[in-house]
């Protein structure tokens, strides 16, 4: 099978550095199996091991300093079909450490190559969470403090179902793991290697001697063996589907897909506000309002920890076709109520052209854009700021862009109940008759 390295991209390590053998041996693993790229999902953190991704021409996606596992975990459950491999060095290894304990936990069917090679490589030759207690490294005597963490031990006891160590040298490297990665579970493969641009320059390692270190490291048989059980995904998917609807779950009730949407094809849009304007309500009824004619929504938001002050921004997305990523690209129809959030957006406002249409409240500045913008005076229409989100909705179901007046009848009266819907068709009835757009 033909290799899945990146030719764009050919891989840059330090002259000697253990993780061009691994690479290479993970494509001759992948051969093995015969994946195709297409099938495989590399999954990296912060570090020389966080190149992986770069380097194979497959699915990736490069993460936070060790938090690679809980990306992987819901790819793996979102998408089951798919080999998940998770590259992470032992610095991502001894930061992310509770999330490493967790996927040894579910035993989900992904497989971590932790790229040991005894130090922080990418930022000085620090200690890491395995640096020998006698190894000369950039903390100083930080490592002669800490106990070194046999990452196979720790996993094995927290209920991984298949752990392993190897050398990087070792001739049958791609068969071990491809044996990890073929492993109906989580498996965990704690690779040894050399870090010549850092470690080895002041400490005599070699592949001899990494040899001898691991035939002296206690088996690990008996944690696979004791490990031994179904794999998470599949028996999560198997139990959830044993259970019933609930009865009252708090949320709203399903809603049928009874109304016709105004046009075919993806609709964006983009709400544009501060704290207290009720920007994510809003999102949250035009998506209500894409699923009444049958159309799948995501929401988008963005605001500040202090939720009562500062921007508030959602990006809604509605399309006949499934929606894999909730970020907007070419929004159709932008709703400026803000400063803040015109702030938050500008450079995206200035890079508009006049096939998008923005709709703003009297007083609020834009850069200057090629979109074609419509005013409207809220205040004058004795519209309070709370209620400006709910009056624009009902300008952007008016241009019959995106949504209809009766689909956003549809999600008011499904997300409101008594005097607060009432109250929200009449602003809907009223705004859709008094204002006009052209």
């Amino acid at each position: 099978m033909d290799s899945l390295l990146n030719k764009k991209r050919p891989p840059v390590f330090c002259p000697g550095c253990a993780h061009d053998r691994v690479l290479t041996a993970l494509d001759r693993a992948f051969g093995e199996l015969g994946l195709p790229a297409e099938q495989v999902v590399m999954v990296s953190d912060i570090g020389c091991s966080g190149l992986f991704d770069t380097f194979f021409n497959t699915h990736a996606f490069h993460g936070l300093h060790g938090r690679a596992l809980t990306y992987a975990t819901g790819i793996k459950m979102a998408r089951p079909e798919l080999t998940v491999v998770v590259t992470m060095g032992d610095g991502g290894l001894g930061i992310g450490g509770a999330h490493v304990l967790s996927t040894c936990r579910r035993n989900i069917d992904l497989t971590l190559l932790v790229l040991n090679n005894f130090n922080y490589g990418m930022t000085g030759g620090q200690c890491s969470a395995t640096t020998p207690e006698s190894a000369r490294v950039g903390s100083g005597f930080l490592n002669r403090l800490e106990k070194p963490l046999d990452i196979c031990q720790v996993a094995g006891a927290a209920g991984a179902g298949h752990v392993e160590r190897a050398s990087t040298y070792q001739a049958d490297l791609a068969d071990r793991l491809a044996a990890a990665i073929r492993f109906d579970g989580f498996s965990l493969l704690d690779v040894w290697g050399i870090c010549p641009g850092r470690y080895t320059k002041r400490n005599p390692l070699t592949p001899k001697a990494i040899d001898a270190a691991l035939a002296g490291m206690p088996s690990l048989d008996a944690y696979n063996a004791a490990n031994a059980r179904p794999e998470y995904g599949r028996q999560y998917r198997a139990e959830a589907g044993k259970l019933q609807p609930a009865q009252d779950s708090g949320l709203p009730p399903a809603l049928e897909a009874r109304l016709t949407p105004p046009q075919s094809g993806r609709r964006e849009i983009v709400f544009l506000g501060s704290a207290g304007q009720r920007i994510v309500t809003a999102g949250e009824l035009l998506c209500l309002a894409g699923t009444s004619a049958g159309l799948h929504a995501t929401l988008k938001n963005d605001y500040p920890i202090t939720v009562l002050r500062g921007h508030s921004v959602s990006e809604i997305i509605l399309n006949d076709e499934p929606i894999g990523y909730t970020g907007s690209k070419d929004p159709a129809l932008v709703v400026a109520l803000a400063q803040e959030g015109v702030a938050r957006r500008q450079a995206r406002l200035a890079q508009l052209d006049d096939r998008t249409l923005v709709i703003k409240a009297r007083g609020v500045e834009l850069p200057a854009t090629r979109a074609r913008v419509r005013e409207v005076d809220f205040k004058q229409l004795k519209i309070k700021s709370p209620d400006w989100a709910l009056a624009a909705l009902a300008l952007v179901a008016k241009t019959r862009r995106a949504i209809t007046l009766e689909m956003l009848n549809a999600a008011i009266c499904m997300r409101f109940k008594d005097k607060v819907r009432d109250q929200a068709v009449a602003l809907v009835e009223r705004v859709a008759k008094e204002i006009d757009l052209q």
